[in-house]
């Protein structure tokens, strides 16, 4: 038997299939613009492993003495994870007090976390680093690099040596530390490999070469080991925040080798909450996300042009978005 439609049924159809497929997609973008991270990390926070889900591990975080690094400190500390804390040598004061807050607010003993201070861009210490937290803890199940340097000055006035500077923090750091864990958990056949970069290496954010090139670098570099490591059971996650409240532009390099910014954020400025940033960090590394973005709008909202309609991105940027860009990045 057939069934035949008349014109005006067949109008009336593909109007409500038209008007769902409309509605959908206004929802889906109301859902985007309230959100402050992509889309899958949204649906992991609601629908997906818990942070809790990550106790007993052992994690090691560098740049733990402060901003989103101390913040992850906090939140894996009450999950009741095993956690090396690690900064400079000159900031031991500082992890000495991450490490009183997370025996205060967390799930752990004094045993369970362990301060480790090392600069990551003493490449040569790094082997010994790795061997001191195996005899401690016996394992290693995640390395989060986090440590890293900012830098603002026009592109023409950067002096090489800040270049240098910027990749051996952000990048060659990164590099080195992750490789003398590799074999650990190659052995293993299992680990989890994280790796702070940021939004502005997608977004090629002005008058940042340094750290935008670095940030950008070094998502290159952990995809290529992506590619490389599955096969061990390792998992990568590059995680990419926006603007966010924390002391980087205090120490942030300008244009000329040894000098620094020394700028401290105003809380009237627009940028994610540390405690927040640090959250969503979580629970992309609790959920095993390949990549995750972390950022308030309208930088979120960039971000997915500029990833996926490229070409429009430049274009508005070129024509209208450099003073925008600057602002926004800098919270403003």
């Amino acid at each position: 038997m057939v069934i035949s439609l008349s014109p005006i049924m067949l109008m009336f159809l593909f109007g409500l299939v038209g008007i769902g497929t409309v509605s959908v997609l206004l929802l889906l973008l109301i859902t985007i613009w309230r959100s402050d991270g992509d889309i899958l990390l949204m649906y992991a926070a609601k629908f997906g492993k818990s942070i809790d889900s990550l106790a007993g591990k052992v994690v090691w975080i560098t740049g733990a003495s402060s901003g989103i690094g101390e913040n992850i400190a906090y939140w894996l500390a009450k999950a009741g994870c095993k956690i090396v804390l690690t900064a400079r040598p000159t900031d031991m004061d500082d992890l000495e007090r991450v490490k009183e807050r997370c025996l205060e607010i967390g799930n752990n003993s004094e045993e369970d976390i362990l301060i480790l201070p090392l600069d990551v861009t003493e490449f040569d210490k790094h082997r010994s680093a790795v061997q001191q937290v195996l005899q401690y803890f016996g394992k290693i199940d995640v390395l989060i690099n986090n440590a890293g340097k900012s830098q603002r000055a026009a592109w023409h006035e950067v002096e090489l040596d800040v270049d240098r500077e910027l990749f051996d923090v952000n990048v060659l750091g990164p590099v080195s530390l992750t490789q003398e864990v590799l074999p650990h958990m190659i052995q293993r056949k299992q680990g989890h490999v994280v790796v702070t970069s940021s939004l502005a290496g997608k977004l090629g954010s002005p008058n940042s070469r340094s750290y935008t090139g670095a940030k950008l670098a070094v998502a290159g570099y952990f995809e290529c080991l992506r590619t490389e490591i599955s096969k061990h059971n390792i998992d990568i996650t590059v995680i990419c925040p926006g603007p966010t409240f924390s002391n980087i532009l205090f120490e942030a390099a300008t244009g000329k080798p040894g000098e620094t910014m020394g700028r401290r954020m105003s809380r009237s400025e627009k940028r994610m909450p540390t405690d927040r940033c640090a959250y969503l960090y979580c629970v992309a590394i609790a959920n095993k996300l390949s990549e995750a973005w972390i950022s308030q709008h309208p930088i979120l909202t960039t971000a997915y042009i500029a990833q996926y309609l490229p070409d429009i991105s430049r274009w508005l940027w070129k024509n209208y978005g450099m003073k925008s860009m600057e602002k926004m990045r800098e919270g403003k």
